[in-house]
């Protein structure tokens, strides 16, 4: 096959002992810069696109179910599709792979853009996440193609901290865009980058794969995994407005579980499987993805509402509610060396038993704020207890999912459990979006009853009670009552997001619970 640029890269020579990789050290650090750009990418448009959220919803007079499926189509495509994406690029080629899905994710970005409905926006945003699936395994994966095993694990740091760095300006900068400017902005910013990504890896970073990939790539298990997870999304999403009993909803509900039923089937019985189910013969592997899933469910799902709690109720600016984040990235920051250091004097089951605990006192500290009040009494101590809470979690978790498999699996491991946390935050959206729909019906329906305006105003309230705190006060109301309105409208969505954050707290206790089970840590004697 010919290249354009620099010679290719065979992960063959480096598998196989040969001191040096061939790639060389100017094509590296172009790598390293693709690698570091190209993740960037992905990493900040999935938090863009929640700070956007109410905009979008505003502009596009989008239904709460409408704009949940603006986040989800994203999530649901990367979660079903990531491992398939790594496997793609070790056999096919890994730039050529992680330039299609660049190129997947800068023309979705553009479509997102343009899109006049909340229909077209779902669509394009579910291109971006097929683009994401292939792109975000494959921006590791070009570093380990491209450097040799004594450079990588500087190469991996460098790209985690600046990979960290732009996951704290990300969602700064797209809310500046979005409070200046408009939301397509905070999917146009992506084109730029895409172009000079797309032009980089074609002129200076090679070409490598893994000489161990001949096996065939699952894509029967890609499809049941898609088909399972979309129907229970489905089902969760739409039940609030259809009903259970509604035929699609049940269609949906048992597609979905006997796509799943039928993945782990598949996978049982695969001689490549996306999922090796066998890693779960192993108990700390086990447990740890079960922490994974119940941690990160809470995570994904509790920080969706946050966005539109702060903007929509707390009347936050786009900037200051992506800026409201910024301590828990920090102090996941400051603290990830010593956090890494954990498990070497304490032992895995600590900190993972330690870790979530503080996480559950940090999402119940969430449920504490009403409507107003300063962010700093506010909002501020819940995301400095949940921050030192993941921080103590995510290194630990991280070495005990790799240390629990044998060293030429370890890459199989990482991206399981990748898989795992970006499918629990999908699955808690749906579901914490049927939490949060029907605290917010009642609350609603019991305060409504307490305002006094013409009957036609609070049917017609009631109406667009599915847009939760994006309901419209209708034209000629007078400002008493619309003041009322608002204030009782705020009041249901933070009924529904104490019972949402409640939700989190339980499930980050269980994920802790768990470690306690199965986790063998026990620490080292000196």
């Amino acid at each position: 096959m010919s290249h354009i640029g620099k010679p290719p890269c065979d992960e063959g020579a480096i598998l196989h002992g040969a001191p040096v990789s061939p790639c060389t050290a100017a094509a590296r650090r172009w790598t390293l810069v693709a690698a570091i750009v190209g993740s960037s990418m992905a990493f900040i448009d999935g938090t863009v696109a929640n700070v956007a959220l109410p905009a979008i919803q505003r502009d596009l007079n989008a239904s709460a179910s409408e704009a949940q499926w603006v986040i989800e189509s994203y999530a649901l495509f990367l979660a079903a599709l990531l491992l398939v994406g790594g496997a793609l690029g070790d056999r096919l080629g890994r730039r050529r792979v992680f330039m299609v899905g660049v190129g997947f994710f800068t023309a979705a970005s553009v479509a997102c853009a343009l899109s006049v409905s909340a229909n077209q926006l779902i669509i394009a945003r579910a291109v971006q996440g097929v683009g994401a699936a292939l792109l975000v395994p494959g921006s590791l994966s070009l570093i380990s193609g491209a450097f040799p095993k004594r450079e990588r694990g500087r190469a991996i740091g460098t790209w985690s901290g600046f990979s960290g760095i732009a996951a704290a300006v990300g969602p700064v900068v797209g809310g500046f865009l979005i409070d200046h400017y408009d939301w397509t902005w905070a999917f146009l910013v992506n084109v730029p980058f895409g172009v000079v990504l797309l032009t980089l890896c074609a002129f200076k970073v090679p070409e490598s794969r893994s000489v161990s990939a001949a096996q065939r790539v699952d894509g029967q298990g890609a499809l049941l995994a898609t088909l399972g997870l979309a129907g229970i999304v489905y089902a969760f999403i739409e039940a609030p407005a259809l009903g259970w009993a509604a035929a699609a909803v049940v269609i949906a509900a048992l597609v979905g579980a006997g796509g799943l039923m039928l993945f782990v089937y598949v996978e049982a019985r695969s001689r490549s499987p996306m999922l090796p189910l066998k890693l779960f013969r192993k108990r700390n592997f086990a447990g740890a993805n079960l922490l994974t899933l119940l941690l990160y469910a809470a995570l994904g799902g509790g920080l969706y509402f946050l966005p539109l709690n702060l903007i929509q109720v707390q009347h936050y600016g786009a900037t200051a509610a992506g800026a409201a984040l910024l301590p828990f990235i920090a102090i996941m920051f400051l603290l990830s060396r010593w956090a890494g250091k954990l498990t070497d004097t304490l032992g895995s089951k600590i900190p993972l038993v330690a870790g979530p605990a503080i996480a559950a006192v940090g999402f119940a500290s969430f449920a504490l704020p009403s409507v107003g009040g300063s962010y700093w009494m506010t909002f501020f101590p819940a995301v400095c207890i949940l921050g030192l809470g993941m921080a103590v979690t995510v290194a630990p978790l991280t070495t005990t999912v790799m240390n629990a498999v044998d060293s030429d699996l370890a890459g199989v491991a990482s991206g399981v459990n990748n898989a795992v946390s970006r499918a629990a935050a999908l699955l808690a959206i749906a579901v914490f979006g049927l939490v949060m729909a029907g605290a917010f019906d009642a609350t609603l329906g019991r305060s409504l009853s307490s305002v006094h305006a013409p009957a036609e105003v609070l049917n017609a309230l009631q109406d667009q009670r599915h847009k939760l705190a994006a309901i419209d006060i209708p034209r000629g109301v007078d400002e008493p009552t619309a003041s009322a309105v608002k204030q009782v409208v705020g009041q249901a969505f933070v009924a529904g997001f104490r019972r949402v954050m409640l939700l989190c707290a339980a499930l980050a206790t269980l994920s802790a619970l768990s470690a306690w089970l199965l986790i063998e840590g026990k620490p080292r004697r000196w």
